[in-house]
């Protein structure tokens, strides 16, 4: 159930392609292993809702499907915007522990990276499951720019930022039966097969 929230300044670090494709509904669905500098270097839900904040150094052409190919600019490495755009912020409505490729590769209409990024994924810390999280996505009414801080770097997934963002006026990307609908399909294709995980 979404929280009335007026204000936040919770961040979830992802690609920018990502954030891109959750800001225009083509997906709601991000993949996660865990950053290096979380504790006990596997994935964990801090925050429920959080602001989506684009990363660039990391992201990998080759990991995505043809048509996000062309959207990915490479930067040298420890580059970053002087100013961070945030365009908008999501409800993690659901995460969901799997291991098996078949599965993920069958879900792979519903995001945007090819079969080589989830076959590495997968393999990367293989004992740990492969987290697939759902978000309901809401665009903010105008982007914000926050100047970028050292402490905003690094491998990790969240971020408290260094000042409040507004929430009033967002508007959802997709709509509730259509958000239903996708959270619906997925977890039908997931079925039983959840990764047991005391995370």
């Amino acid at each position: 159930m979404l929280m009335e929230l007026t204000t936040i300044f919770h961040a979830l670090k992802e690609w920018a392609v990502a954030v891109n494709a959750l800001e225009s509904g083509k997906t709601i669905m991000l993949l996660r292993k865990g950053g290096i500098h979380e504790r006990g270097g596997r994935f964990q839900l801090a925050y429920q809702q959080v602001l989506l904040y684009p990363t660039y150094e990391h992201q990998q052409s080759f990991m995505l499907k043809a048509e996000y190919v062309n959207l990915v600019c490479p930067v040298t490495s420890g580059w970053h915007p002087e100013t961070i755009r945030i365009g908008s912020w999501a409800e993690i409505t659901d995460i969901l522990p799997v291991a098996d490729e078949s599965i993920v590769s069958d879900l792979l209409l519903f995001n945007i990276w090819n079969e080589y990024f989830i076959s590495d994924r997968l393999k990367w810390k293989a004992r740990q499951p492969l987290y697939i999280l759902l978000l309901r996505t809401y665009k903010l009414p105008q982007a914000q720019y926050i100047p970028y801080l050292p402490e905003y770097g690094g491998c990790k997934s969240w971020i408290d930022l260094d000042q409040q963002v507004s929430l009033q006026g967002s508007q959802p990307v997709l709509s509730d039966t259509v958000y239903g609908q996708l959270v619906e399909t997925i977890r039908g294709i997931i079925g039983d097969r959840l990764y047991a995980t005391s995370c």
